[in-house]
C-alpha cells in the first residue's frame, strides 16, 4: 500500500482505546490522525489528557494529537474504531455512518441488530455482506461492522470447526474472566483480590446469544441463528489479561476424541480473512496438555490474535470438554475490530 488509510480512534483515552493506539502503531495499512474523548479531554494533547494503562509505551506520534470530540464533523475519516460505551455508541455510531465513514464497534449497542453483522474474519467473513442490506435499511453510505463480547469470541471460534465437522447440539459453558474485561479503574482490589465474583451484570445472556449470531448462515440477505442452545456461568477472576472458557458440548455426531483434536489442528480461515495483517497465526493453537492453557503463559500467543484450546478430554454427561483460552483486550476487543477493518477495506466496503 502506497499510501496509508488515515483513521480515527473514538474513546481513544479509555484502556480499549489505548490498546486500539498501541495495535495501530506502525500497522501496515492505517494511520492514526484523529483521536477523540469526553469533554474533559477535548482540547489537550494526547500525552496530557490520558492516563496510560498499558506495559507498551505509548507511541511518540499519539502524545502530540490533540483531542477532539466524538463527532463526524472533527473526525471525518473512511474508518473510525469506536471503544465508546454502549450507551453513548447507540447514538454516537449511526451519525458517522451517516456521514460516510466506517465504524469498526468493540461497544455492544448494535451487536443484536439483524442488519449489523458481529464480525470474527477467521469464522464468519461471508457475514460482511449484511452491509449491503444495512446500508438500503438505514439509507447511509457507511456503515457500522461490531466485534464480540469478548468472552464469546476465543470460544466461538474454538465452536466453528466443530460445528463444521459434527453438528452441535448444546453447550454448558463457564467463563475465567481477566478483570481488564472490566476497564479501567474496573474491579475494586477490595472485590477481586484473592476472590471470585460469580456475576458480571449482562454477561451470561450475551455469551448465551452471539455465538449464535456469529456462527449463523448468511441466507437471503439475512444472518440465520444457529441452531442449539448455550448455558453459560460467567466470573471475573483475579488475573490481569485473558479470558478462559471452560466448555462441555454435545455434538450431532458420534466422534472419537481423536477426530476434535484434528478438528481443531487443522482448521482454516476463508480466503478473503486468511492473509490480512491481523490475521491469526495459528488461528487455533492446540495444546494437548491436560494443564494448559494458562493465561500467564499463552495468551500472547500469535501476537495476542490466536485462540488457544487445551484439556480436551471425554465429558460423561455431554459428549467432550475442553478450556478455551483468548486474550480479551486484543482478540476480543481492539485487535477484534482491527481485523474487521481489514476484512472490510480487503472486500471493498471501505470508502476511500
Amino acid at each position: 500500500m502506497k499510501k496509508k488509510i488515515p483513521v480515527g480512534v473514538l474513546a481513544a483515552t479509555g484502556s480499549v482505546g489505548q490498546r486500539f493506539i498501541q495495535l495501530l502503531d506502525n500497522h501496515p495499512w492505517f494511520e492514526v490522525v484523529a483521536l477523540s474523548a469526553s469533554e474533559r479531554s477535548q482540547g489537550r494533547k494526547y500525552g496530557e489528557a490520558c492516563h496510560w494503562i498499558l506495559p507498551e509505551s505509548m507511541p511518540e506520534w499519539a502524545k502530540e494529537i490533540e483531542v477532539v470530540p466524538n463527532s463526524p464533523e472533527f473526525v471525518n475519516l473512511p474508518i473510525v474504531f469506536s471503544a465508546l460505551p454502549s450507551n453513548i455508541a447507540k447514538e454516537v455510531e449511526p451519525e458517522f455512518a451517516k456521514s460516510g465513514c466506517f465504524v469498526c464497534s468493540n461497544a455492544s449497542a448494535y451487536r443484536q441488530d439483524p442488519y449489523v453483522p458481529i464480525l470474527l474474519p477467521e469464522i464468519n467473513a461471508d457475514q460482511i455482506n449484511i452491509i449491503n442490506i444495512q446500508r438500503e435499511k438505514y439509507n447511509w453510505s457507511g456503515g457500522i461492522a461490531t466485534n464480540s463480547n469478548c468472552t464469546s469470541t476465543g470460544m466461538t471460534i474454538a465452536l466453528r470447526p466443530l460445528l463444521n465437522n459434527f453438528g452441535i447440539k448444546k453447550l454448558f459453558v463457564v467463563s475465567l474472566q481477566a478483570i481488564s474485561g472490566a476497564g479501567y479503574p474496573g474491579v475494586s482490589g477490595m472485590d477481586i483480590l484473592g476472590n471470585v465474583i460469580p456475576y458480571i451484570k449482562g454477561e451470561d445472556e450475551k455469551v448465551e446469544q452471539e455465538p449464535l449470531k456469529m456462527l449463523g448462515s448468511y441466507k437471503n440477505n439475512k444472518i440465520e441463528f444457529a441452531d442449539f442452545k448455550i448455558s453459560a456461568h460467567t466470573n471475573r477472576v483475579p488475573v490481569i489479561d485473558g479470558h478462559n472458557v471452560c466448555v462441555s458440548v454435545e455434538l450431532e455426531k458420534q466422534v472419537k476424541i481423536q477426530d476434535i483434536k484434528e478438528a481443531f489442528i487443522n482448521y482454516k480461515a476463508p480466503a478473503s480473512s486468511s492473509e490480512l495483517p491481523s490475521t491469526p497465526k495459528p488461528i487455533i493453537n492446540f495444546i494437548d496438555k491436560h494443564d494448559r492453557p494458562q493465561p500467564r503463559i499463552d495468551r500472547n500467543i500469535g501476537k495476542g490474535m490466536t485462540t488457544t484450546v487445551g484439556h480436551l478430554r471425554e465429558d460423561p454427561i455431554f459428549d467432550f470438554k475442553f478450556v478455551v483460552l483468548s486474550h480479551n483486550t486484543i482478540r476480543g476487543a481492539a485487535g477484534g475490530s482491527i481485523y474487521n477493518a481489514e476484512l472490510l477495506y480487503n472486500e471493498g466496503y471501505i470508502n476511500i
